[in-house]
């Protein structure tokens, strides 16, 4: 493919999306999240992955370059948080996005540099060459069929230096219906600061399951199963008790319970079952629908107990309106 190219024609002649909201919220599909399409390996890997549990079947076929990896996933996060960021603005959306690669990189946490352009370059290719068969569930609809992660990308503009400026990706149909059936979920900002791949699998893993559950409980074989990682049972284990003592995952806490299992507990219920035991303050309905107002796409609930746990730290100080400063706080991260 050469360095510089005339823009990518758009899919099925729906035009094209540019991103353009740079504080957009970060989103990952539901599917994804829930079984394991991508690759954990930081090595290329060419095995053919085949997953089957419950109803739903998976093979994953890589390119000659190997599978797509969790942390090439990031550029589908990206345009997934886009163009659901659109979609709850009310503007229209097409499956073929125009991006600049700074903008993806800043987003994403990382760096800026020529070689993080190439590593961008290169996940690009895997994302583009990995095949996925499968009969998941998109859209209350259950779909058997083949595709790519993406369906095809090109550079639109490059620099002097040959360096990607902006790019067209065009997404698979089956990850575009996701964003319009809006079957994603919310990422914690911080989960692109997970560099381990077992981490962010986890972390995907315990953010669709747990929900607004407590706890969640899970046994150590089908955790192995549905990470999809290709460590030995023994190995796994114990980068899930290396990974239970650093305590790494933003919103969850891990410990190894009896019976073999693994339970992930929310921080925020933690954090708000402490706050309740003090007399915690107290907020209506009618003051978290303005807090959705404010701040679209975010989860308030979380956002409720986020500012719990400041208003916890912070030393429990009198509140002449808890509403008021809770709807100060959203409207912060509304803006941020």
């Amino acid at each position: 493919m050469s360095q510089t190219v005339t823009a990518l024609t758009p899919a099925s002649g729906g035009g094209f999306f540019v991103c353009d909201v740079l504080s957009a919220i970060p989103k990952d599909d539901l599917a994804s999240m829930e079984h394991p399409l991508f690759s954990l390996s930081t090595r290329p890997d060419r095995r053919i992955l085949n997953y089957t549990h419950n109803d739903t079947e998976i093979t994953v076929t890589p390119s000659v370059r190997g599978l797509a990896t969790i942390h090439d996933k990031d550029i589908l996060i990206f345009c997934i948080s886009q163009l659901m960021a659109a979609v709850n603005a009310g503007r229209a959306t097409a499956r073929t996005l125009h991006l600049r690669a700074h903008d993806l990189l800043v987003a994403t946490g990382r760096e800026t540099s020529g070689d993080a352009y190439r590593r961008l370059r290169d996940a690009f290719e895997r994302l583009a060459g990995t095949r996925i068969t499968t009969n998941i569930e998109v859209g209350g609809r259950e779909i058997t069929s083949g595709f790519g992660l993406i369906e095809r990308w090109e550079i639109v503009r490059a620099s002097k230096g040959g360096r990607m400026v902006s790019v067209a990706v065009t997404l698979s149909e089956w990850l575009y219906e996701a964003v319009l059936s809006k079957s994603v979920l919310t990422l914690s900002r911080e989960y692109f600061s997970l560099r381990k791949p077992l981490e962010r699998r986890l972390y995907e893993i315990a953010r669709k399951h747990c929900g607004r559950q407590e706890a969640w409980v899970i046994s150590v074989d089908v955790l192995l199963k549905k990470s999809g990682s290709a460590s030995p049972r023994r190995v796994f284990r114990a980068m899930v008790r290396e990974m239970i003592a650093a305590d790494p995952l933003p919103d969850y806490h891990i410990e190894e319970i009896e019976g073999d299992k693994i339970r992930f507990s929310s921080r925020a219920r933690m954090i708000e079952r402490e706050v309740a035991g003090q007399g915690g303050p107290s907020l209506s309905p009618a003051t978290l629908e303005k807090a959705r107002a404010l701040a679209p796409g975010w989860d308030v609930y979380a956002l409720e107990a986020e500012w719990r746990g400041y208003w916890h730290a912070s030393g429990r100080p009198r509140l002449r309106s808890a509403e008021a400063a809770f709807l100060g706080f959203v409207k912060g991260k509304g803006e941020a």
